[in-house]
């Protein structure tokens, strides 16, 4: 048998695959973003049934294939099936996945798209956070932490520039930690909309179902 890799990951998507297995997305600290088989995980008592769903977070043990990675057993750590009671929480929950796959690689260093998606997670579960305004911390953070994201700082106000280069460098702990004018809010998300429409190449079907219950 193939030598095995631990790595921790959350979940980004799963699908099934013939009759009992699934194909999971992992976004992963160590190997970046990769796919999975989860082999009879669709099958009734299976050890891997509740680990290879979206949102999962944990330790994975996986054995290379040839053009994938095969699930051998997982560790999980957090379900976040708070998410599923929320509305609309767990709507920018799947966006927040399917954003974080856009943007994953394989073969990167993911520690800080990880951390970043795992605090997001807990930041939709907080009641005393606005979701707006953590939908777009988190689509900020994320694409400066990919290099892609230059503000227009000229379209935006003292106060909203501000916010922007805070949530562009300061420590991921401390992301959560504010809340702005309705405002400042709106700069923001004009101005991202704007940009994620110029920079990504399609339109994320997630965003799509997200708008529908906001």
């Amino acid at each position: 048998m193939s030598d095995t890799i631990d790595v921790s990951g959350m979940v980004l998507s799963a699908m099934p695959i013939g009759e009992n297995d699934k194909r999971i997305v992992l976004l992963t600290r160590e190997l970046g973003r990769i796919s999975a088989f989860a082999r009879g995980a669709r099958r009734p008592g299976s050890t891997l049934m509740a680990a290879a769903n979206p949102f999962v977070f944990g330790r994975f043990t996986l054995v290379a294939g040839r053009s994938s990675y095969n699930l051998i057993r997982a560790d999980v750590k957090n379900y976040f099936t708070e998410l599923a009671k929320e509305q609309p929480g767990v709507y920018y929950g799947y966006y927040f996945l399917d954003f974080a796959a856009y943007y994953g690689r394989e073969g990167v260093d993911g520690t800080e798209m990880l951390n970043l998606l795992y605090l997001s997670m807990k930041a939709i579960l907080n009641p005393n956070l606005d979701n707006r305004l953590v939908r777009r911390i988190f689509e900020l953070r994320l694409m400066t932490i990919n290099g892609e994201y230059a503000p227009d700082t000229a379209a935006l106000s003292e106060s909203a520039v501000y916010t922007a280069a805070y949530i562009m460098r300061a420590p991921l702990e401390k992301l959560y930690t504010f809340a702005v004018s309705s405002e400042v809010l709106a700069e923001l998300e004009q101005t991202l909309d704007r940009h994620i429409k110029r920079t990504l190449d399609r339109e994320l079907k997630s965003v799509k179902i997200l708008e529908m219950f906001i």
